[in-house]
């Protein structure tokens, strides 16, 4: 192998990625506005809920109970309703989530030690804001419930409220949220989201690159010439592997300044594990490369065979243990699962290679034997 004839190859792929601006903008401007446009519209959490009330009681203890959830940063009230006329079309319209329900004799029935039922309608399209809201109101509820009880303990027992409320919750649960102890999806999202951006942008340029020089005949001057298929694969891959580290950093300071996700763990060997992963998705382009021979064609089958599984059987939105059983096993032979594990054990846990060795030995065996399969596949023959 001479390396002059690969640094030749590369050095004419790094202009032609310069010069043309589609890869232009796939190489240096897609993969931070991916990041940018993926980060600030998905978002895990449930909060300002829009909610409507239809108080059919009107009394003291109703508007109590209402407040309840009106004082929470987890709803946000859209006013009062005279009757249930108008609820369903609310709902539909996607104006409110939530529309709460109190009957008529509400605070007459509780200062009679009798239960009453309160009614609460969600809007079930989104089964998991649905199943989040859910949590909150039996929780509001239930938090009423214990203080109208620790009020009816203080006034017959004759004892402190907070005496009360000891009696009803002996067993006191102290949460304590490690990794991410504000609970910020941007901080559990966008770092993983590099995962995803990585997956798009690297196995389209190398698959696009190669096959540009099909459609436009260029192949044809390499299938002419001495250079060996090793030397042109590695110059023509060069370019788009150093261009995908460059984007690693670009997005990590992104995810960390921008979105500012906490990065805890050790940043060489995150880049380290990078630059495995990056070689794992141009060999994915490279194979592609091989196997068609047009630019749509290869975007096509790069979506679908490459980001589309990793988007959903990574653990990205879903943790893969969650997963039915077929999804686990195909989760585990895509390599976006185990940097997936890497970048969040690295910017949210700061753990390295001591936990996460298996995830870096995978993406080496995917890393070369991509690569290994794209070589043996690519062929300095016409039509081979």
């Amino acid at each position: 192998m001479k390396l002059e004839r690969v640094f030749a190859v590369a050095s004419r792929e790094g202009r032609e990625v310069v010069r043309d601006r589609l890869f232009f903008s796939m190489a240096f401007i897609i993969p931070p506005v991916l990041l940018l446009t993926f980060g600030y519209g998905l978002s895990l959490d449930v909060v300002d809920n829009p909610f409507a009330a239809v108080d059919y009681d009107r009394t003291a203890m109703s508007r109590d109970y209402l407040h309840a959830f009106i004082d929470s940063r987890y709803f946000k009230f859209k006013g009062c309703l005279e009757n249930e006329n108008g609820v369903f079309d609310l709902l539909a319209s996607g104006s409110v989530r939530a529309v709460i329900i109190i009957p008529e004799h509400f605070q007459e029935r509780l200062l009679s030690h009798r239960p009453v039922s309160v009614q609460t309608l969600i809007d079930g399209t989104f089964p998991f804001r649905a199943q989040t809201t859910i949590g909150y109101v039996e929780g509001m509820n239930r938090s009423f419930n214990t203080r109208l009880l620790s009020d009816y303990l203080a006034q017959t027992r004759g004892i402190s409220h907070s005496r009360a409320l000891r009696i009803l919750d002996p067993i006191e649960v102290e949460v304590r949220y490690l990794y991410n102890q504000s609970l910020k999806s941007d901080w559990s999202l966008t770092p993983r989201l590099m995962m995803i951006v990585l997956m798009i942008c690297p196995p389209l340029l190398t698959s696009m690159g190669v096959v540009r020089e099909k459609e436009t005949g260029a192949i044809y001057n390499i299938y002419a010439s001495t250079i060996t298929k090793g030397e042109y694969l590695l110059g023509k891959l060069s370019p788009y592997v150093g261009v995908s580290i460059l984007n690693v950093l670009v997005l990590w300071l992104m995810a960390a300044r921008v979105f500012g996700a906490p990065f805890k763990g050790n940043a060489l060997f995150f880049f380290a594990a990078s630059i495995l992963y990056v070689i794992c998705t141009t060999g994915m382009g490279l194979i592609v490369s091989v196997l068609v021979r047009t630019q749509v064609a290869a975007t096509l089958i790069t979506f679908i065979c490459a980001v589309v599984p990793s988007v959903f059987y990574s653990g990205i939105f879903v943790p893969v243990p969650a997963l039915s059983k077929g999804a686990r096993i195909l989760a585990h032979i895509l390599p976006a699962m185990y940097y997936t594990n890497i970048v969040t054990g690295c910017f949210l846990k700061g753990i390295g290679l001591k936990m996460l060795w298996i995830d870096v030995v995978v993406l080496a065996a995917y890393a070369a034997a991509l690569s290994s399969i794209g070589y043996f596949i690519f062929s300095k023959r016409p039509g081979s």
